[in-house]
């Protein structure tokens, strides 16, 4: 079972998201770790652009925030784990994330943590530093501010350790280090850190402690950026990597299976559950399409989405990533010659291009903060 996510083309179009969403298909079709949500599909029709990731039914740690879960040192330290594994893939791919966060941080049905949402992600060669002003302010590392105000050499990598050390707080605290907001000020936050300390529950291990400590470090030039400063963190000293990279380590905390993770209220505009999402739809573009021919219409208001839909429909990347497996993975044996009466049966490749594609477009986002 796959997840469906779709996105309408003129809805992108009017809100500037083309070349977003054209970034992060190109990221995902380049990219696949355990600790991601992996993309498999991407294809379009004539109205959206459709993107067919892994199904991950646990809900997103933001969901379970809100549910008053309260998450222990161990299942905490498992989730810091298994998201310095995914930047350390992710690094090794010179790509910063630059939104890790509780909403974009899904669990699967044994409980663990994949990170997911490339939307404003960016890929930095060797040497090179982002400068944009781009995340979610309150999982925002301090350079990213201070480059934006100040300027200077920009940033790198180490934005995104800062973001799981906040959420790390988060989740053990059930609120952030620093008390910010989408509406504050740039040029606010940047006096912030300089003159804000964080403050450590008595009770949290010393280990903990330390280890947020050096994830929340104001200075990326001191802070843990990496998966061999996490190997060496006294609070991670018992982890058994090797079998954590394989999901090998059992999670603290299981999703119940018994219920939906997400409010399905919450900017949900549709969910598919479907055996054959796209099957009403084919009707629906063809009778559209009629009735648009029919329309007389101003062509001058037109001109300029429909310019928009064609460079769409033109540079759109149809992406299969079961095909891509099968072709860099040829079978060792050669295959037999058909027989004369074989050769009007379907091949097997082809029926798994016909069926291989259950799709479950439960994919239920919740707020962002």
């Amino acid at each position: 079972m796959y997840a469906m996510k779709y996105m309408n083309k003129q809805q992108c179009i009017e809100r500037d998201e083309v070349r977003n969403v054209f970034r992060e298909l190109e990221i995902l079709q380049e990219i696949e770790h355990i600790f991601l949500v992996n993309l498999w599909y991407s294809f379009q029709d004539e109205e959206d652009m459709f993107m067919v990731v892994d199904l991950l039914l646990g809900g997103d740690l933001r969901y379970h925030l809100q549910q008053n879960v309260q998450f222990s040192e161990d299942t905490v330290r498992l989730y810091i784990c298994e998201m310095a594994l995914a930047l350390d893939y992710l690094r090794s791919q010179h790509i910063i994330h630059r939104d890790v966060k509780p909403d974009n941080i899904l669990l699967d049905e044994r409980g663990h943590a994949h990170l997911t949402d490339f939307n404003i992600a960016t890929i930095i060669k060797d040497g090179e530093r982002a400068t944009a002003l781009a995340g979610t302010k309150p999982y925002m590392a301090p350079e990213i501010f201070h480059s934006f105000v100040n300027g200077g050499t920009g940033y790198s990598f180490e934005v995104d350790w800062w973001s799981v050390g906040v959420m790390a707080y988060e989740l053990l605290r059930g609120w952030r280090p620093y008390d910010i907001h989408s509406s504050n000020a740039v040029e606010s936050l940047v006096q912030l850190f300089s003159t804000v300390s964080v403050q450590y529950v008595p009770t949290w291990s010393k280990e903990m402690v330390a280890l947020l400590r050096k994830l929340l470090t104001v200075n990326p030039e001191h802070r843990y950026s990496s998966l061999q400063d996490m190997r060496a963190a006294p609070a991670l000293a018992g982890v058994l990597w090797d079998d954590l990279s394989e999901k090998k380590v059992e999670p603290g905390f299981v999703p119940n299976k018994g219920r939906l993770h997400c409010d399905p209220t919450f900017e949900l505009e549709e969910m598919i559950l479907e055996s054959r999402p796209l099957h009403k739809k084919k009707k629906r573009l063809a009778k559209n399409k009629s009735r648009d021919n029919s329309r007389d219409s101003s062509q001058s208001e037109n001109d300029y989405l429909q310019d928009c839909l064609d460079a769409i429909q033109q540079d759109f990347v149809i992406f299969n990533r079961e095909k891509l497996k099968r072709s860099q993975d040829p079978p060792s044996e050669p295959l037999p010659a058909l027989e004369p009466r074989d050769a009007a049966q379907p091949s097997e490749d082809g029926e798994a291009e016909h069926s291989g594609l259950p799709m479950c477009g439960s994919i239920c986002p919740s707020g962002s903060s």
